[in-house]
Order: C-alpha cells, then sequence, then structure tokens
C-alpha cells in the first residue's frame, strides 16, 4: 500500500528528471539562434522581453539593454518552451520578431509557401449538338509552382500532384507528356470539332530535357512504366511504330525546343479502352472518384457510349505574366458523347442523372474553382429547349475561332444545390434544332484504294470550308514498314489541279526497325478539297509476325493535320489571363487564327496470308497414318497367339440337343 500511495509522487519525479537533462542540453542551440541582430544604425537592438506565460501570452519591450538583463532573460528562457505556428510566421519582407533570427523566419515563411503553392480547378462543359446527340467534356487541372529539375533540391512533399507522375517526370527528364486513349472516332461532321482531339486507340508523345542522353533508351523504360500505371499495352510501344516528327508536334508549354531528337511519338490504333484503363486514370485526381465532378465517372455510363477519350497532359507553364519562374500543370481531360436515342432514352430530354446515372451533392474539398458549364449559344431566347435549374450566370468564351455563350454552375457556392443539397441539371427540349450546324472548317479523311494483295494507294482528303480564306497545314503520316511506299508516285491535287507541297520530310522505313514517316506543309486553297495520294506494296511477313486473327487485317495509325485556322473573332492573345479550361489549353500568339489538330480514321489493310489450316491437315494426316501403321505393328509385337481345338460340328450339335431333349446320355 505505501508504494501504491507514494507511485505518483516517484513518477513525478522521474519526469522533472528526465525534463531537467532534456533542457539542459539546449542551451548551446538557443545560443545560436537568439543571436542578437544589429540594428541598421551600427547600435544594438533591444531584446524583447517574455512576460510569465501563465498570466499571458503577449510580448512587451525591454527598456534597458544590460548584459546582465539579457542573461537573466536567456536563464528564463532555457527553462520554457518556445512554440512556433505556422500561421504566425510572420511573410516575405516582414521582420521576424522573438526569439528567431530573420533567416529562420524565411526559413519556416519559404515552407509555409512550399506547403501552399498548389491548386485544383475541375470544370464540366455540356454541348448539345445539333445530331441530337450530348458532348460532355470533363476538365481536370492540378498546378504546381515548383521546379521538379532544381539543382541541389529534391521534391519530395506532394499534396495535390500525383507523386507516380512527379517520379515519372523526374526519373526520365520528360519535358512534357502527352497521352490519350479513346475508343470511338470523332465525327467531324456531325458533331464539330472537340475540344481536344485524339486518335482512335492509345496516343503517346513526349519531349525529353535537353540533357538526355540516350533518348530512345529512356523512351523505351518510361513507356514501360506508363504502360504499368495507366494499365494498357504501351509496352508495346517500340521502334516499329515511333517517330521523330520534324514539325507537327511543338511543345505547347514554356521553354520553346526546336530540336525534334528529343521528340518520339507512337500511336496504337488497335489499342481497346475499358475500364482498366479508367480506373487509374481516376485515381491520379486529389480527391479521387469520391467527390465532386469525379463522382459522375460511372464506367458503365462512360463506355456505354458513341464516343470516349481520355488523356493526360503535363507540361510546364508561367506562373505569371512576367514569367519569370515555371509551374507544372498536369491536365486531365475526359471526352464522352452520349446518343440518348440509341440508348433506349428520349431525345426530347437528358439530365445528369440520365447520363451519368447520379447527381452532384458537392465539389472537391480541395479545388479551388468547380463549375459547369452548359453551352446556350443557340438558345438565346429560349426557343429551343428550357434548362432547369435555371443558372443566373452567363458567360461568353471564345472556344475554336467562335464565340460561345455558357451558363455557368458554380458548386463552390451553397445555393447552386438548393435545399436538397442534390444538383441535377436538366434539359428539356422545346423544338428540334432541324437546321445544320456550321461546318468545321479543317477536316479530313483516309481511305484505301485498289484490288488484290500485292499493291494499293492511300488517299488522304483535306478539306478547307472557309468560302475565301486559304491557309496552311502541316501533314504527318506514319505508315508501318510493311507497307513499302512508292514515294515517286506522290501527288497533291487541289480542285483538280497539282499543289505543291513547300515542305517534305521524309524518312524511310526499315524492314521490322522503323517505320515511314512523311511530313508535308500544304497551302490549302479557300473552300477546296485536297487529295494526296501515293501507292504502295504489300510485304509478305514470316509466319510468327502474324496475330491470332490475321485475316482481320493490320492497321495503320490515323493521320495527323495541323494548322493554324482562321478565326471569325477575335482570339485572346493573353495566357495568363483567368478563363475556362476548354479554351485555353493551346496557347495563341495571334488573334485572327486559332490551331486546330485534327485526327483521321486509322486504315486496316489486308496483307498476304498463308493459309494457317495446312499445318493442322498436314498435322491430322500425320498422326493418322503414324496411329494406324504404329498401331498394327505394336499388335504383332506384343499380342499372344494362341491355339483352339477345334469344336464339335452342326450336326453334333444338333444330334445333343435332340439326346438332351429326350433324356438320353449325349454323344
Amino acid at each position: 500500500m505505501a508504494a501504491y500511495r507514494h507511485g505518483p509522487v516517484l513518477l513525478l519525479g522521474f519526469v522533472a528528471l528526465v525534463s531537467h537533462f532534456v533542457s539542459a542540453s539546449t542551451p548551446n542551440n538557443l545560443e545560436d539562434i537568439r543571436e542578437e541582430p544589429k540594428s541598421t544604425d551600427g547600435t544594438d537592438s533591444v531584446l524583447p522581453e517574455r512576460t510569465d506565460t501563465r498570466e499571458s501570452n503577449e510580448f512587451t519591450p525591454r527598456q534597458d539593454g544590460s548584459a546582465a538583463s539579457r542573461e537573466a532573460l536567456e536563464s528564463d528562457s532555457r527553462w520554457e518552451a518556445t512554440e512556433v505556428d505556422l500561421d504566425t510566421v510572420p511573410l516575405s519582407g516582414e521582420k521576424a520578431t522573438g526569439n528567431l533570427r530573420d533567416e529562420a523566419a524565411e526559413a519556416f515563411d519559404s515552407l509555409r509557401h512550399q506547403r501552399y503553392n498548389d491548386q485544383f480547378q475541375e470544370e464540366l462543359v455540356i454541348r448539345p449538338l445539333h445530331s441530337g446527340d450530348i458532348y460532355s467534356s470533363f476538365q481536370f487541372r492540378t498546378r504546381w509552382d515548383t521546379d521538379f529539375f532544381q539543382k541541389g533540391k529534391k521534391v519530395a512533399d506532394y499534396r495535390l500532384f500525383p507523386k507516380s507522375l512527379g517520379q515519372v517526370i523526374t526519373k526520365f527528364s520528360v519535358r512534357e507528356l502527352h497521352i490519350s486513349f479513346t475508343q470511338g472516332f470523332w465525327r467531324t461532321m456531325q458533331w464539330g470539332q472537340p475540344f481536344l482531339s485524339a486518335p482512335p486507340g492509345a496516343e503517346l508523345w513526349v519531349w525529353f530535357q535537353d540533357t538526355v542522353t540516350d533518348v530512345d533508351g529512356a523512351w523505351k523504360e518510361l513507356t514501360n512504366v506508363l504502360s504499368g500505371i495507366f494499365c494498357a499495352s504501351l509496352n508495346f510501344i517500340d521502334s516499329t511504330n515511333t517517330v521523330q516528327p520534324s514539325a507537327s508536334f511543338k511543345p505547347l508549354g514554356v521553354g520553346n525546343v526546336t530540336n525534334h531528337k528529343f521528340l518520339r511519338y507512337a500511336v496504337l490504333p488497335r489499342e481497346i479502352v475499358c475500364t482498366e484503363n479508367l480506373t487509374p486514370w481516376k485515381k491520379l485526381l486529389p480527391c479521387g472518384s469520391k467527390t465532386g465532378l469525379a463522382v459522375l465517372l460511372k464506367s458503365e455510363k462512360l463506355f456505354h457510349s458513341s464516343f470516349h477519350s481520355q488523356a493526360v497532359h503535363i507540361r510546364p507553364v508561367c506562373q505569371d505574366w512576367k514569367c519569370t519562374s515555371t509551374a507544372w500543370e498536369l491536365r486531365q481531360t475526359l471526352s464522352v458523347v452520349f446518343d440518348l436515342y440509341t440508348s433506349g432514352q428520349s431525345r426530347r430530354e437528358w439530365s445528369l442523372f440520365k447520363m451519368f446515372s447520379r447527381t452532384l451533392t458537392e465539389a472537391c474539398p480541395l479545388a479551388s474553382s468547380s463549375k459547369i458549364y452548359v453551352d446556350v449559344t443557340d438558345n438565346s431566347q429560349g426557343e429551343l429547349f428550357e434548362l432547369s435549374p435555371v443558372s443566373p450566370i452567363l458567360s461568353q468564351a471564345v472556344v475554336l475561332g467562335d464565340r460561345r455563350t455558357y451558363s455557368v454552375y458554380d458548386l463552390m457556392t451553397p445555393d447552386t444545390f438548393g435545399t436538397l443539397r442534390s444538383l441535377n441539371i436538366q434539359l428539356r427540349w422545346k423544338m428540334m434544332d432541324v437546321a445544320e450546324g456550321l461546318r468545321p472548317l479543317l477536316h479530313g479523311e483516309r481511305y484505301v484504294a485498289g484490288y488484290g494483295l500485292q499493291t494499293g494507294e492511300i488517299h488522304t482528303l483535306v478539306y478547307n470550308n472557309h468560302p475565301y480564306r486559304a491557309f496552311p497545314v502541316l501533314l504527318l503520316d506514319s505508315v508501318p514498314w510493311y507497307l513499302r511506299l512508292y514515294v515517286h508516285t506522290l501527288t497533291v491535287t487541289s480542285k483538280n489541279r497539282e499543289n505543291k507541297p513547300s515542305y517534305i520530310h521524309y524518312q524511310p522505313s526499315k524492314d521490322r526497325l522503323r517505320p515511314h514517316l512523311l511530313e508535308m506543309l500544304i497551302q490549302l486553297p479557300p473552300n477546296s478539297v485536297t487529295e494526296v495520294t501515293v501507292q504502295f506494296e504489300r510485304a509478305l511477313l514470316k509466319w510468327t509476325e502474324y496475330p491470332p486473327d490475321p485475316n482481320h487485317g493490320f492497321y495503320a495509325g490515323s493521320s495527323v493535320i495541323s494548322g493554324l485556322v482562321p478565326s471569325i473573332v477575335a482570339m485572346d492573345t493573353n495566357s495568363t489571363q483567368e478563363g475556362p479550361l476548354f479554351s485555353s489549353f493551346f496557347p495563341c500568339k495571334e488573334e485572327s487564327t486559332y490551331f486546330v489538330r485534327v485526327y483521321t480514321e486509322p486504315l486496316l489493310v489486308n496483307l498476304p496470308t498463308p493459309d494457317f489450316s495446312m499445318p493442322y491437315n498436314v498435322i491430322c494426316l500425320t498422326c493418322t497414318v503414324v496411329a494406324v501403321g504404329y498401331g498394327s505393328l505394336y499388335n504383332l509385337l506384343t499380342r499372344t497367339f494362341q491355339v483352339e481345338e477345334p469344336g464339335p460340328g452342326l450336326a453334333k450339335r444338333l444330334a445333343n440337343v435332340i439326346r438332351r431333349i429326350r433324356g438320353v446320355p449325349l454323344l
């Protein structure tokens, strides 16, 4: 009982002893930190005196600066713990007051700024199409004001920016990275131009830093890593489907690198996009798919659509208008086109719940901006459709050379969700818009002509639908090596006249090593169709190079058409001005033009295919002959033969039957 009564006293004594040893080891550090700062006039600065912490936490200035007073203050401060709150640390440029030096205050200020130098924005754009379909485009932007390649600095603290992608940037010295996964083909003539186009399948193009010595090795390792991150077949990217464009793919971020040897471009037109590609894409978002606009990304709804495309774009951007320092921008985009008629729903109306089977209840807590834009340009007087709930905010933006009007729903405002804390935007058509929409000014098509399995011809059609303006475009064709191009048959015609390209870059292929690369700068006359044709010969592959379904055919990637298209209205050249994300991806340097990149259809070409059933027939025939011959020989060698005595004849057997009936002895 005595030990039980004195237990608390012994425990307090032990704690006091430990505190004595701990505090006794701190005076040297405190003396270093509490070095007296000198004033600007050469005199000693006055040290502040801290009052008793049990009565007040305020600091009062001391009137005298004697050495005895300072020693007493230091002696008292040895036994007092100093608490530092990052929120109370003064900002840059202010003098630190207290026991910390100016250098310590700047260090804490730098740490505080580093913790909050990133931001996240999310947007959803809904555009009713003239065909009756619904085009929905998600934009998620993460911006981090940091430098991955600063000497002597290693980025280790990740808040909003995905750590997996940050490590990829630093390890492989990536300058820009653009990757997309697309299911379906964008019908430009029916749907118009998308905000950001992508070819069917998987597309990847990367700019490396100029410090990379082995670009091909880094490219190969990078594709394998990205294949694991996105659960895709990017590991099938090799030298046979990789090219180095010279002019078509310029950097979209700051630092205009022109040496194309640091650029790699590849496309897998046969890549199938499914749920296992969408799941890791959603995990890159700061809020995942639990809250914000990402809750609408339901797999079974997204893939039950006419078109689906998801992409990831990483590039350096300017932090301010002076561009004295750069930041890293991660932009995740997802575009989907719903055909409500074929999906069993009415064309007369649509809603968020009908498209995504979910409604919105809140914005992402980590987002600085969360908005939904509904295109109401063609419904200025409300004569076409009725939108509910009605948003009082209308915004105008110049998108793809045209000024559009949007009804804006700000998810950061609680009033947007109403009393039910749920937002379900609905659109009810009053009358269907039967008028055709504006044709896109730039459009492209591609197909294969010819007959037989020996030769053929590739036709590429480029449309300029502008009534009176001509403009140049860059055409890029990447053709597999097993389609051997005859470059001397290349022809370019516009309005039944020869149109000589002003720039041609051609890199011939090498069998089983690299594909053909053809780039041309072509001037498109107004209101014209320019046709580019080239003949080719089909190669005969080895029997081990054919896929499991060789009769399905072999894919060739889409042609890439890039150009500056004349704008109807003046474009905004101020890239630092805050605006919608969907209108600020491509930098604009001229008010009269805007950049457009268009992809044609991929090609499906049949190659000479051997009869793979012949080995099966040979195997079956050989096995039959061997079985019959070997079986007979085996029976002769292993069977045991026995001599049997001849039995009684038929007459004797009949006599025995009669005798058995009569009851007499048998013969």
